[in-house]
Order: structure tokens, then sequence, then C-alpha cells
């Protein structure tokens, strides 16, 4: 283990509610600057189900994990530049409404870094918190030692609470693998349609987050 990467751990041991990971980004055209990824899943303030969702606890929770990520990544940045490592932090913003994707997914990196796998909703799932959590991740131009890559799905095979209560009826019902495109799981267009109306209306920008709700990884009804 290099000083950087010891350095990097034992600032996260400080934050173990924060899941994270390193992976080898080498299918990125970014790899050829920076050829790690840190991926980051911070939890939601408030670990919402069916039961307990509300719009504005949703925004809330949201808010509470993207400030705290935020408050993580100052430290993370004081300490890489004073190790003098070469970094970058890709937006986390679409490039477009067309296509609707962004420089760099942190979604998939978050598979190949082992943090979890992408669910039936097409949002990441991990087994502590499921879909409940804030991710970033932070590019580096140094050698990492590298989380076991997820490529499939580990959701139940019945399982279809989240498609069955998308409002709007974008998810397919199709379980993921590394080989799945977004367009075989998702109608992308569709929901952004429909959480681009939720904005509008609501004045904010996180709307419907009834699919990560729906999932019962990360609650008491799955750790029993």
């Amino acid at each position: 283990m290099t000083i950087l990467e010891s350095a990097v751990r034992n600032l996260l041991a400080q934050y173990p509610d924060i899941l994270y990971g390193f992976a080898d980004i080498s299918y990125s055209p970014l790899a050829q600057e920076y050829p790690s990824a840190l991926v980051l899943a911070v939890p939601h303030g408030k670990q919402l189900t069916p039961g307990s969702y509300t719009e504005p606890d949703f925004d809330a929770a949201i808010c509470s994990s993207r400030d705290r990520l935020e408050a993580f990544l100052e430290k993370l940045e004081a300490l890489l530049k004073e190790q003098k490592a070469v970094y970058y932090i890709p937006p986390m913003a679409q490039n477009n409404e067309t296509d609707l994707l962004a420089e760099f997914s942190y979604k998939y990196a978050a598979t190949r870094a082992g943090i979890g796998w992408i669910g039936r909703n097409d949002v990441i799932i991990t087994e502590r918190y499921g879909p409940r959590v804030r991710l970033s991740a932070v590019l580096i131009n140094a050698p990492f030692t590298y989380g076991e890559p997820i490529t499939e799905s580990r959701c139940p095979e019945n399982c279809r609470r989240c498609v069955d209560i998308c409002p709007c009826k974008a998810l397919k019902n199709v379980r993921w693998d590394a080989g799945k495109l977004r367009e075989e799981i998702i109608d992308f267009h569709r929901c952004n349609k429909m959480r681009s109306a939720f904005i509008r209306k609501l004045g904010r920008k996180s709307a419907c987050g009834l699919c990560m709700a729906a999932c019962p990884f990360g609650t008491p009804e799955k750790a029993e």
C-alpha cells in the first residue's frame, strides 16, 4: 500500500458510515490522466421507506448527504494537495438534456469499486443503505488497491417493488448485469420528464425518490 493510499484510508476511517472503494477506470477516456477512482457513497440523512416517504423529507435527506459529502471532500482535497497528488472531481451534472449522461458515471464506477450494483430502478444499490446514498468520485493519478467489481445484480429474482411504485412506469423490470445498457432498464426520458415536472411544481431539484424508498435493501426488513 502506498503512502497516499494509507493516508486516504486513514482519513476515511474517521467516517465509518461512508462507504468507499477504489476502482480501476481503464474503461474511461479519463484514465489516460487518472487511472484510479476513489468512489464515495454518503448515506442520506434519513433512510426513507414508503411508509415514511414525503417529498420534503426526501429533499432534506438528499441535502443532508450532499452537505456532508461536500464537507468531507474539502478535507480529502486538503490531504491530496498535501500529498501532491494529481486529481480531478468530475461534475455530477449531465452534459445535456438529450442523452442525460454525465462526463463520468459515478454509478458505474461504484460497481467497479465493489460498493454496490445497479438496481431495477437504475440507481446504485448498496447492501448497507440500499439506494439511499449520495455518490461522488475523485479521479487520481496514482495506483491503489482496487475493490472487487460487482458485475451482476444482487436484487432478488422476484422483487419488483421499485418497478411497481414508479408513478410514470419508466422501469422495465430488468435485472442489471455489467453488459446491460441503461435504456434496457429504464425509459430515462420518461423518468426525466416527470421529475422535471415535479421540479417546476415543487421549486427544487430533488423530486420523486419513490423507487429508492421502496427498496428493501438497507431497511430493518432486509436485515432480518
